[in-house]
């Protein structure tokens, strides 16, 4: 009984809470019991989706669910005071906020980035200190690690989450949340604490206060992302990554270039099915208990240039950015060369948000630099708006390959290992060792294959067998539930693979 309640309610880092271990599913059919009863009841149900969405990150990440806390209640009062102060305070309590956030999301994040870039500048050797490790055991006598600083799970979601709700409140877009348990479960919603989308408050906040609403289609519909997301992050992503992608990345020279090249590929095919997977489910569930989010992808792989492609990946990350950074910093309105520094501002800040490496900086300048490029080759392009189908189709091969080009420094471990991954590349594909290569590979390929007809094929057949699911009955919606159960189950891989936008 002892080891019952302590494997339900306590922490285990080695098998946090995610959507595809059958746990989070358990704890899902218990919430959604005792939803149930009280879902009629708009304060009861948001104070009840509060404690459970703690919970569940207390399950994922430990007693770091304190810092998540701390940080949520610090906004919440700095909301109201941003609110009811005029003047100078008021630039004074939104500073405060956002030093407040960056300065934790900086400490956990870019400790270990910031502290090897000043000592390989100024040949020093200092190291960070665990100061949270280093007070518990100077008072409660603990003994955690005080050279180790661990990177809570989600924090870079929700920190920006917080931010955007305290400017929207500066700026007087919206009306501050009056109710902490309100403000909490804003903050800290479980389907999409970890790894978004990054929800608006505008967005979001006006549902909390609406009566519980679920069409027989819009479930259809939740059930139906959620079955897509998962054959998604399961089937597809963990099956390449496992089987293929990890270990030519782990080792690019020990692999031909033609196996290089589809790693690189497969890849992006993997990071796609991954996130956009995660965001499926998130969506799915949200929409259960009532509360639809925004979409967080369009087809990214189909875009016909990069800054089409920024506006189909991640959206309501790009939306961030563009809102909060970009245009503060002054968009488009102060000439050509202000522009072109905001844009590359803005992309190396955006890859420096994902990772503490100048991996991620480098992905986010070669980003930058294509978006450049295409703001003033559209001006010249003799293909400007040319609907010719070979146009499209090398239009949107290019935008892909280039993506998938500047992923080697997003996926690669080290600086190091991307020029190893880019010269193995450089080398050729010795196409006299392809046939025994794919079929070395024969049951990955296969699946890179269904992943990339899945991704290109034609929206109206996406939305066919999405509106043919969500018309077809109860029983069949079980039986297709079911089969999908069964493949996923036999895709499991021995390693169970986290959501990879969870490091971030």
């Amino acid at each position: 009984m002892h080891h019952w309640l302590e494997s339900i309610l306590g922490y285990n880092p080695e098998l946090p809470m995610i959507f595809t271990r059958s746990a989070f599913w358990w704890f899902f059919a218990a919430v959604l019991a005792g939803y149930s009863l009280i879902y009629q009841r708009q304060s009861w149900r948001n104070a009840y989706l509060f404690f459970v969405s703690l919970f569940f990150y207390y399950k994922t990440a430990g007693l770091f669910f304190l810092l998540l806390l701390f940080s949520t209640a610090a906004d919440y009062g700095l909301g109201q005071l941003i609110h009811r102060s005029q003047g100078r305070w008021r630039m004074a309590y939104l500073w405060t906020s956002v030093a407040l956030n960056l300065g934790i999301l900086a400490y956990f994040k870019y400790a270990y980035f910031f502290t090897e870039s000043y000592n390989a500048l100024f040949h020093t050797t200092l190291k960070p200190l665990n100061f949270l490790a280093y007070w518990a055991n100077g008072i409660a006598g603990t003994h955690f690690d005080i050279d180790t600083i661990v990177l809570p799970i989600g924090i870079s979601f929700y920190t920006f989450q917080k931010m955007s709700y305290i400017i929207d409140v500066y700026r007087k877009e919206l009306e501050p949340v009056t109710n902490f348990l309100d403000f909490g479960f804003f903050v800290t919603f479980f389907p999409q604490l970890v790894a978004g989308p990054i929800v608006r408050a505008s967005h979001f906040i006006p549902q909390m206060y609406k009566p519980y609403q679920l069409s027989e289609a819009e479930f259809g519909a939740a059930l139906f992302l959620v079955l897509k997301g998962l054959l998604k992050k399961m089937l597809i992503s963990d099956y390449i990554s496992v089987n293929f992608v990890d270990r030519v990345f782990a080792h690019p020279s020990a692999y031909t270039g033609f196996e290089a090249l589809m790693a690189c590929y497969g890849y992006s095919l993997q990071v796609y099915c991954d996130f956009s997977g995660y965001t499926d489910i998130a969506i799915g569930l949200s929409l259960v208990m009532g509360f639809r989010l925004p979409p967080n992808f369009n087809e990214p792989h189909k875009a016909e240039n990069v800054a089409e492609f920024w506006r189909r990946w991640h959206i309501s990350l790009s939306n961030w950015l563009r809102d909060y950074l970009y245009i503060p910093l002054g968009g488009n309105r102060f000439g050509e060369w202000r522009t072109n520094f905001n844009i590359m501002a803005t992309m190396l800040l955006g890859g420096l948000w994902h990772g503490a490496s100048w991996n991620f900086v480098i992905w986010g300048g070669l980003n930058g630099l294509a978006l450049l490029f295409y703001r003033y080759w559209r001006r010249i392009s003799p293909f400007k708006d040319d609907q010719r189908w070979w146009v499209m189709l090398a239009s949107v091969f290019i935008t892909f390959s280039f993506i998938t080009f500047t992923r080697i420094f997003f996926r690669a471990s080290s600086f190091e290992l991307a020029l190893e991954m880019i010269e193995k590349l450089s080398g050729g594909v010795e196409l006299m060792l392809t046939p025994k290569i794919v079929s070395s590979y024969l049951g990955v390929f296969a699946i890179m294959l269904l992943g990339f007809f899945w991704q290109w094929m034609p929206s109206a057949w996406k939305e066919y067998g999405k509106a043919t699911f969500v018309a077809s009955p109860m029983y069949a919606k079980a039986a297709f539930a079911a089969l999908v159960v069964f493949v996923v189950y036999q895709a499991i891989s021995a390693d169970m693979q986290p959501f990879i936008y969870f490091q971030f």
